[in-house]
């Protein structure tokens, strides 16, 4: 069984810190589901995992075009995927503009079995309330499961996040991982 892992960066600028901190909490993931913790071993499942990153400063320009043929690949690849890492900077104390535009060619339910997790890159503290407040709802509303806390960091922090993602994942990498296994076992079964 093959699980795909899509990490999706709502920055406006490519190779943006967003991204470095949405890859590296991806990485963590992988790391999570592939056993190097025994948890994917122990679950009976024999896993590989299919990852892609994608940057929606590469969609920009045609998130708005009466065609998209990118950005609906894109936009496939996401509802399609077992374990979705969603990333933006924080503007005006909420996600990005860009990442609302293409979340937004989702009707009801588009997300509806992902298990997503809402990452958010903030240079006040104060902001970081969004990651749950505005990123976690939005992706509930469009049917992801969302198991954990979002993962909310302040610019300060980049230098440090490896500690920061150990703790995360100390106080929520179980809860994530059966979300994620119970998923792969209820789609397999079906």
């Amino acid at each position: 069984m093959t699980l795909t892992l899509t990490t999706l960066s709502g920055n406006p600028r490519r190779g943006s810190r967003t991204l470095a901190v949405a890859e590296a909490t991806a990485a963590r993931i992988t790391a999570l589901l592939n056993g190097r913790d025994g948890l994917i071993g122990a679950a009976g499942l024999d896993t590989a995992i299919d990852d892609r990153v994608i940057e929606l400063a590469d969609l920009a320009g045609q998130l708005f075009a009466p065609e998209h043929p990118e950005a609906d690949e894109a936009l496939a690849r996401v509802a399609g995927s077992d374990v979705l890492v969603v990333a933006t900077p924080v503007y005006k104390a909420s996600y990005t503009g860009l990442l609302k535009s293409f979340l937004d060619l989702y009707g009801a339910n588009g997300l509806r079995g992902v298990v997503a997790l809402p990452v958010v890159v903030s240079g006040n503290p104060a902001h970081l309330l969004s990651t749950d407040i505005h990123l976690r709802s939005l992706l509930v509303e469009l049917g992801a499961s969302v198991p954990t806390r979002g993962l909310g960091l302040v610019e300060s922090q980049l230098g440090t996040v490896d500690d920061v993602l150990d703790a995360w994942f100390t106080d929520h990498g179980d809860l994530l991982h059966g979300a994620v296994t119970a998923g792969a076992r209820a789609g397999a079964a079906a």
